[in-house]
């Protein structure tokens, strides 16, 4: 089976490891193109084109997926399979190519958490699970058969970052799985609409994971401490939840409840000036423990306190 892989950062690069490690004859890889990146705004390359160099393998990079020479191309690889991993939405042109489909692996449990946040908005939910599906695509995204999935539990401590790490691991593996079983001509098909049918849900009732802008960061300490600590590890460790702090913008990495009664304005702040810097919330005070204030370093709460005097 000839199989172009599609996907560009580190989470896509684990998938294509375990394929190239299980056999599988990956012909070319379709990643994003290179664009300055970091402060010193330096090109920069994919992950997954940095680790296709590695082995050699044809890399296209397309600006327009539609354009006529990159389908042209694209078609040259008479790939029988595209597999898609943490890429860019794919024009009808693009998955329709290959005689045995296209598949997707997605970072949420589907059709629960279609779009480009999956990660970040269960933990933000406080679901007390997720996990990783495979699925076939269609012309709406996100919605297409359901191949295989696989759960794993939220644990309390988990935060975008450390659900990311964990996801990219099961999800490699199912991403193998579901070759294996396509190339065999074994593999199951279930629609969106049939798994919601034996839950007894509506479309209604499906939650959504659409892609996180600054404003969305943005701490309401209005809201309970539960509420809150969930938004801090769902966005940990990017984009980051923020509050102000002397007129500047404070991204919290990590927090802790203390149930103590106050009667403090939600918003309000105390410190003690040596360890502690905590945020009245609505039914409780919420512990900075990781935080970094704008134009200085990440830095734990004792750390950040020896160098920071309040205005």
């Amino acid at each position: 089976m000839r199989i172009v892989y599609m996907g560009t950062p580190a989470f896509a690069v684990a998938p294509l490891k375990e394929l190239i490690a299980a056999g599988a004859n990956v012909v070319a890889v379709v990643t994003t193109a290179d664009k300055p990146a970091g402060r010193g705004q330096q090109i920069a390359e994919s992950a997954v084109k940095q680790y296709a160099k590695t082995l050699e393998i044809p890399i296209l990079q397309p600006t327009n997926l539609k354009d006529p020479a990159f389908l042209n191309t694209l078609q040259s690889f008479n790939a029988d399979l595209f597999i898609v991993v943490a890429f860019r939405m794919l024009p009808i042109e693009v998955w329709q190519m290959p005689v045995l489909g296209t598949f997707n692996l997605h970072g949420s449990l589907l059709p629960q958490y279609r779009g480009a946040a999956p990660i970040n908005w269960a933990i933000i939910n406080g679901e007390k699970e997720t996990g990783v599906t495979t699925f076939f695509l269609k012309h709406q995204i996100d919605t297409g058969d359901i191949i295989y999935q696989e759960k794993i539990n939220i644990e309390a401590n988990d935060t975008a970052g450390s659900m990311h790490d964990k996801l990219m691991e099961i999800g490699a593996n199912l991403v193998v799985k579901t070759w294996k079983s396509i190339e065999t001509n074994t593999a199951p098909s279930i629609s969106q609409e049939q798994i919601l049918s034996q839950n007894n849900l509506k479309l209604s009732d499906i939650k959504h994971a659409p892609k996180i802008f600054k404003k969305d960061c943005l701490i309401d300490w209005d809201l309970p401490a539960t509420t809150i600590t969930a938004k801090i590890k769902g966005l940990s460790p990017y984009p980051a939840a923020y509050t102000t702090l002397n007129g500047l913008n404070l991204k919290i990495y990590e927090a802790t409840i203390v149930s103590e009664t106050h009667n403090v304005v939600a918003g309000n702040f105390e410190t003690d000036g040596k360890t502690y810097l905590r945020f009245a919330s609505q039914d409780a005070w919420v512990y900075l423990n990781d935080l970094q204030l704008e134009g200085k370093k990440r830095m734990r709460i004792e750390e950040f306190l020896r160098g920071w005097r309040m205005q």
